[in-house]
């Protein structure tokens, strides 16, 4: 989708946007349902007051900016290409993603659903208010880091939340004691 085209989208749906710069920032003052589309264009900053719901979406553009107040809803989307942010207020979720670039971040306000996804490349980070729900991960690669408020739910790899996992050492913050094996390798396949 084109520029033009999604500015065009905003206007029939009557959602307020402004233009800074190169980008296009949403800034309605409550949800943004745009269920329907299937791209939006490189460049475009959500800042709205509720949540964004693009959950036909199956490809996002790299720049694409999540800095809303509310939860991110792409169920849809099965790749998250690099510099995509999420710094929204609520949940992100992502339950259809297969595939996550290096170097991603999380610094949303709530919970991240990433039922799907198998595997963890190198330097993704989760700094989010609560917890990251990962059911079908096999393999994490050295790099990834946890420092989210809640919890990691790691059923493929420890059959549960890995605060209640039986390998946890009493005296030892599990966070901690998780960030270190990945860092040896332990999770890696």
């Amino acid at each position: 989708m084109t520029r033009d085209e999604f500015i065009e989208v905003l206007k029939e749906e009557s959602y307020y946007y402004e233009i800074e710069g190169n980008k296009i920032v949403v800034t309605e003052e409550g949800n943004v349902d745009l269920d329907a589309l299937t791209s939006i264009s490189p460049g475009v900053e959500f800042k709205n007051e509720g949540g964004v719901y693009l959950d036909a979406l199956t490809s996002i553009s790299p720049g694409v900016e999540f800095k809303n107040a509310g939860h991110v809803y792409l169920r849809s989307l099965t790749s998250l290409p690099p510099v995509v942010e999420f710094k929204n207020g609520g949940n992100v979720h992502l339950e259809a993603l297969t595939s996550i670039s290096p170097g991603a971040e999380f610094n949303n306000g709530r919970g991240v659903n990433l039922t799907s996804l198998t595997s963890l490349p190198p330097d993704v980070k989760f700094d989010n208010e609560e917890i990251v729900y990962l059911k079908s991960l096999t393999s994490i690669s050295p790099g990834v880091e946890f420092k989210n408020r809640g919890n990691v739910y790691l059923e493929s790899i420890t059959g549960d939340w890995f605060d209640y996992w039986q390998g946890n050492i009493e005296g030892i913050d599990n966070k901690r004691l998780l960030n270190l094996m990945i860092s040896k390798g332990v999770f890696e396949r």
